[in-house]
């Protein structure tokens, strides 16, 4: 072997440790690299935000009257303030209006109204109230469903009652609690929706759960002429499951929040009535809790808000305590 040959080994020799000193290190770059990405990926999988509106009790009026306690000639006026403030509002997920879109159940009472929430920016949804569907008239809830579906690109529903998910860790049930074989302000879910919310529930232990209705499972203040008939099997069959879960509600036009462990149930003011308001709530997903901050707004035409409170008879009533309004809640996740 001649001297040259020699040296050439000797250099790729020396040359070998180089290359496996940078290949290790190239090594320790890619394992921090991906040790990064999975720390990132798993609090992504626990911070999974959702941020969504509530609207209750519209009572969209084309009348130019005031009735009673309700400012129905000022609704559309409200309305349209609304509709603008949660159109400011950015990475809102979906807008929900909880019953009484409408004051008078009329067909061309509903179709005046879409142009109006149509403004949305936001994808919107629906949930019957008492004043929505004719009983025994014309604006039954097959058609009204009809003209929802043929005006809302976002809604499908066939069945007063259904579900949907708005993001990955998130369900969204809503639920009818009209009754429209009779006239009256009270509600009842029967049987058949109760089995099919019972599967609902039962297939989303590992989410949160959303739940809008009209009729409130639990009542801001006792009213027997407006309450859920069958509200503590509603409750009981609810409280089953132990995921968390958050109820929103109208009907009363009131403010008021009530915990109950893994549940929260939220009712919520009208746009109709003083407070004249809406809700904004915001959800932060983590790891062992999951944290709901409630926010309630109010319409920024301070005229008609005024002169709605000229109107109630007691307007404490009506927005509940300041936790009520607005607040912090927290639920803890269970092992």
């Amino acid at each position: 072997m001649t001297k040259i040959t020699k040296k050439v080994k000797r250099k790729r020799k020396n040359i070998k440790p180089e290359r496996s000193l940078f290949s290790r290190a190239l090594s320790g770059m890619f394992t921090l690299l991906l040790a990064i990405l999975m720390v990132f990926g798993y609090q992504y999988c626990f911070a999974s935000d959702l941020k969504f509106a509530q609207v209750s009790d519209v009572h969209f009026s084309t009348s130019n009257v005031n009735t009673t306690f309700k400012l129905t000639a000022e609704s559309p006026k409200i309305l349209d303030d609304v509709v603008s403030q949660i159109n400011e509002i950015p990475d809102v997920k979906f807008v929900m209006f909880t019953g009484d879109l409408i004051d008078k159940s009329y067909e061309k009472e509903l179709k005046a109204v879409l142009p109006h929430v149509n403004k949305l920016k936001y994808p919107w949804y629906f949930t019957f109230g008492n004043h929505d569907p004719c009983v025994g008239g014309y604006l039954t809830k097959k058609l009204y469903l009809e003209i929802l579906r043929d005006n809302n690109n976002n809604f499908t529903a066939q069945k007063p009652y259904y579900s949907f998910v708005p993001q990955k860790g998130y369900k969204v049930i809503v639920l009818d609690t009209i009754i429209d074989t009779r006239v009256t302000s009270n509600g009842k879910i029967d049987s058949e929706q109760l089995k099919w919310l019972d599967d609902e529930l039962n297939k989303s232990k590992k989410d949160i759960v959303l739940i809008f209705m009209h009729v409130p499972i639990i009542e801001p203040f006792r009213s027997d002429g407006h309450r859920l008939l069958n509200g503590g099997e509603v409750q009981a069959l609810i409280e089953k499951y132990k995921n968390p879960i958050a109820v929103f509600q109208g009907h009363y036009h009131a403010s008021k929040i009530t915990q109950h462990e893994n549940v929260l149930y939220v009712s919520s003011p009208a746009l109709v009535s003083y407070p004249c308001a809406f809700r904004i709530i915001s959800i932060k997903n983590e790891k062992r809790r999951v944290v709901f901050n409630i926010q309630q707004k109010n319409t920024r035409e301070e005229n008609i808000r005024n002169l709605a409170k000229m109107m109630v008879f007691s307007s404490k009533i009506y927005t509940g305590t300041e936790k009520d309004q607005s607040g912090i809640y927290e639920i803890k996740k269970k092992k």
